[in-house]
């Protein structure tokens, strides 16, 4: 049985918190069954004040889930939850399918997940806390907290003697910048979005962020970074890639802490998100989540973070575990404008500019926002109505995991989602049914 949040105290770097513009008890474990006007305490938790705004008919996420189940008996899928948030009270808050495909146990609904790139937006907003102290400025070239990037040159594909392309270099015409690791136009690269000759460069020299195999820690993966051309020209392209990585190393030095702590300080213990670490505790791992071992889709093997293996690289870009719980609360304390509980960790300008869009018309051949979204400084950002093939408002910003997990806020509906599965094959393929189910069921 969930137990009930405590008030949180102010975080030690934090002057007096200022009003909560929505409700001061957040996340409390309600559901509200909001068109009904039925509310179900799961936990003890008391009410918190006021009641969310606007109907709310739990069926079409019923036959969603019910959807999920059917797929978890398939074995598409071990298992998921779904969490759903307005005006601060969770309206619906429910897990289907198994913690481990191969156990019986079933899901619990703090089950604790992989949720890979859903670590950025945690690390963009250490980086906006630092912004804020005046500790670095989005403007601000790299190389003046990591210099080992100072000078990078960028690859560029010419054709050899035999008419094979060959890599050539040429001086970046301008630094990367603080902004341009928030919002993935450094330059960098994943390696693996497309192919090219200094992709191939990244996949050689082993930058793995994400993955527990790796044996060094942020300061090496700088050095592997200085010694690796560029991919585009900065400030020029939109490119999914270890931008954010770079970031969680660029943090430990100006925050002088490992990333883990520094999180922790910031973050994590002021948002009392106690299940959202880099390592998993001994006690945690009865609720880890697992994959099936070959992906029903692709028939290949699943090699996911190994819950037993605390990793050595802290990867700022891709390795937090979390449950939907906590990340709920991350999510809301962004929707209330940067504070949550009485605790403030951004101000409310803050959280609007990282939620503006940072790209204008700035793309690249592989955009993972899609029609309808920028990017803004570590989330995608909903710029229209329209062109996007999934429902959402203007405004609306999200982003998602490797292996499935998702979250999104939508300002113009009061709205708090989030989605947590283990299922690379099938990563994006809920979430637009989800999404379609959630707006359905508003009223």
């Amino acid at each position: 049985m969930p137990t009930c949040p405590p008030q949180r105290p102010p975080a030690p770097h934090r002057s007096a918190p200022s009003p909560d513009p929505l409700p001061r008890r957040g996340l409390a474990r309600w559901a509200l069954a909001g068109s009904l006007g039925l509310a179900l305490a799961l936990g003890g938790c008391a009410p918190m004040a006021g009641a969310p705004r606007g109907g709310f008919n739990p069926a079409p996420l019923d036959a969603f889930m019910q959807r999920v189940e059917r797929d978890v008996q398939a074995g598409l899928i071990p298992g998921a939850v779904l969490l759903v948030a307005r005006d601060g009270q969770v309206l619906y808050r429910k897990a289907v399918g198994r913690l481990d495909p191969a156990a019986p146990a079933p899901m619990p609904v703090d089950g604790l997940f992989r949720i890979y790139s859903m670590t950025k937006p945690i690390v963009s907003v250490a980086t906006m806390q630092l912004v804020e102290e005046g500790r670095l400025a989005l403007a601000d070239p790299v190389s003046r907290y990591l210099p080992e990037l100072k000078q990078l040159q960028v690859g560029v594909e010419k054709p050899g003697p035999d008419g094979k392309p060959t890599l050539a270099l040429e001086p970046a015409r301008r630094e990367m910048t603080v902004q341009d690791l928030l919002r993935h136009t450094s330059g960098l690269t994943y390696g693996v979005f497309g192919k090219s000759l200094v992709k191939d460069e990244y996949l050689k020299a082993d930058v793995r962020p994400g993955d527990d195999s790796v044996d060094f820690d942020n300061a090496e993966l700088v050095r592997r970074v200085a010694r690796l051309p560029l991919a585009y020209q900065p400030g020029t392209t939109w490119e999914y890639s270890i931008s954010t990585d770079v970031l969680g190393a660029l943090v430990e030095r100006v925050g002088g802490q490992p990333l883990d702590a520094l999180l922790q300080q910031r973050i994590l213990g002021p948002l009392k998100m106690r299940d959202t670490s880099f390592a998993v505790r001994p006690d945690q791992l009865a609720r880890v989540a697992q994959p099936h071992a070959v992906d029903p889709d692709t028939r290949q093997p699943v090699r996911l973070l190994d819950a037993r293996k605390p990793p050595r690289l802290l990867a700022g870009g891709a390795g937090l575990w979390s449950t939907a719980d906590d990340y709920a609360r991350f999510a809301q304390m962004l929707a209330n404008g940067g504070t949550l509980d009485g605790v403030r960790l951004l101000s409310r300008q803050s959280v609007q500019w990282m939620t503006s869009d940072h790209t204008g018309a700035i793309r690249g051949p592989a955009y993972a926002p899609g029609p309808g979204y920028g990017f803004g400084l570590g989330v995608a950002v909903r710029l229209t109505e329209g062109q996007s093939t999934i429902p959402g408002n203007r405004g609306d910003f999200h982003w998602g995991g490797y292996a499935g997990t998702f979250w999104w806020h939508d300002p113009a509906e009061r709205l708090v989602a989030v989605w947590m599965m283990q299922g690379p094959g099938r990563s994006g393929f809920y979430r637009p049914l989800m999404r379609s189910a959630v707006y359905t069921a508003l009223d």
